[in-house]
């Protein structure tokens, strides 16, 4: 627990800056959605470009890890993503509630927790998992611009969503670092300080302004944003292990390290991307608080149970 709550408190310090400076009047609206478009815009796609480039194709390539995360991540998804619809959500809310129940904070709490519960060998399954949550981000990304788009023709569905997805900065800078990473070339000194200034802004900012929507009062019923709560913190992570155990019998750290990452709360990811798509935040930015402080149990719990495995 005590090592926990030192990973968790930060994210959870920084939330209740961004709503204390609301409620007070420091930071107004404008403050908010000039400071979330500073993290869209600049801040995250250089901390995923800064993670990706620094990353190898060999590293990443463990077919069992990924199968166990990825589907685990996905079968999440659409079970939110379906009892939404059913709930009469339209397809676009129903992606943005389907990645709140399935986007885990890989980089930024669970690369710490895994080294610190597994030592460095902990490292390689955060790193394959913090791709794995763009490939679901990617996925949420089509899914709402069909959404959004579905009075259109095919054709201009197909178009439309193409164009964003080669212009989302969320998605073009880890693919762009990937790319990087692959040529063996260093980036010229000034240029990798510019962008890991940037990097090091992406988190405490996504986190105050998740904080500021905080104080916004909440339109959707709050047994949604418990039950989007309880599928990311228990049902993820229950999913994660049958995978990995049962029926793939991973290695014993391979099997923890996927309970643990699917067992992290939700990430800022979700609620940047409702930003961009000028969305209500307000029920994301509630998921991201109750993971977070939900994950104080859960992971302490998991991460007992990791050190019998």
């Amino acid at each position: 627990m005590p090592y926990v709550f030192n990973v968790v408190f930060p994210v959870f310090a920084l939330i209740l800056i961004g709503y204390i400076c609301g409620r007070t009047g420091k930071l107004g609206e404008s403050a908010s959605i000039e400071l979330n478009r500073f993290v869209v815009w600049l801040a995250l796609p250089a901390q995923l470009f800064n993670f990706a480039s620094s990353s190898s194709w060999q590293t990443l390539w463990q077919p069992g890890f990924i199968a166990a995360f990825f589907l685990s991540c996905l079968a999440v998804f659409i079970l939110v993503l379906a009892v939404s619809r059913l709930r009469n959500q339209d397809l676009a809310a129903a992606s943005f509630s389907g990645l709140s129940a399935s986007y885990s904070n890989t980089g930024y709490m669970g690369i710490p927790l895994c080294v610190l519960a597994l030592g460095q060998d902990g490292l390689a399954p955060a790193i394959i998992a913090t791709f794995i949550v763009f490939v679901m981000f990617a996925l949420a990304t089509v899914l709402i611009e069909i959404g959004l788009l579905s009075h259109k023709k095919s054709h201009e569905i197909i178009w439309s969503v193409l164009k964003s997805l080669c212009t989302n900065p969320l998605l073009i800078a880890p693919v762009a670092g990937l790319l990087w990473s692959s040529t063996d070339l260093a980036l010229y000194e000034p240029l990798t300080q510019v962008i890991g200034f940037l990097a090091a802004a992406a988190t405490p900012c996504a986190l105050v302004s998740i904080g500021l929507f905080l104080m916004q009062k909440e339109s959707a019923g709050p047994r949604q944003a418990w039950g989007i709560s309880f599928a990311k913190l228990i049902i993820q992570p229950l999913i994660a292990w049958v995978i990995a155990g049962p029926i793939l019998d991973l290695p014993a750290l391979w099997v923890s390290a996927v309970v643990i990452l699917a067992a992290l709360p939700t990430g800022t990811g979700p609620f940047m991307l409702a930003q961009y798509y000028n969305a209500d935040g307000r029920m994301i930015s509630r998921i991201v608080l109750l993971t977070t402080m939900g994950s104080l149990l859960t992971l302490s719990l998991f991460l007992w149970w990791s050190k019998g495995v």
